[in-house]
């Protein structure tokens, strides 16, 4: 019997850092039977540079990543959506669980800043993937 997989989406206020953290995380995790995406109330531009480049660090490459705004089909479609900081604003219901965790935002963080943030995100994200997959 197969069981289709669960959208997990991430969502921060840009999209540039925390949800990219979390969704390129979860992604790496490789449990096949979770979907992960992100996307933010404002998107930025680019993903944050410092973002990138501690997630290339583990070997994730996230050059065809962009950032993307959350819209109500989001929402509805995801399983889980995971708020990367408390009390965002959302465009529609959530359908599925909502979590939400409180990461600062990394937008004007170096480098050193930010892995201690991915190693925080990436634990919980770990924690999260665990008790999905049970």
């Amino acid at each position: 019997m197969t069981t289709q997989p669960k959208t997990v989406l991430f969502i921060c206020t840009h999209n540039a850092g925390r949800s990219q953290l979390g969704a390129h995380l979860l992604a790496h995790v490789g449990d096949k039977h979770l979907v992960a995406t992100s996307a933010g109330i404002n998107p930025a531009e680019v993903i944050n540079p410092a973002v990138a480049a501690s997630l290339q660090e583990l070997g994730i490459d996230t050059s065809a990543a962009h950032p993307s705004a959350v819209t109500a089909g989001d929402l509805d479609a995801a399983d889980v959506v995971v708020l990367m900081k408390p009390g965002l604003s959302l465009p529609g219901p959530v359908r599925g669980e909502l979590v939400e965790w409180s990461f600062p935002d990394p937008s004007n963080w170096e480098a050193d800043g930010v892995r201690e943030l991915r190693d925080a995100v990436n634990e919980s994200v770990r924690g999260l993937a665990a008790r999905l997959a049970g």
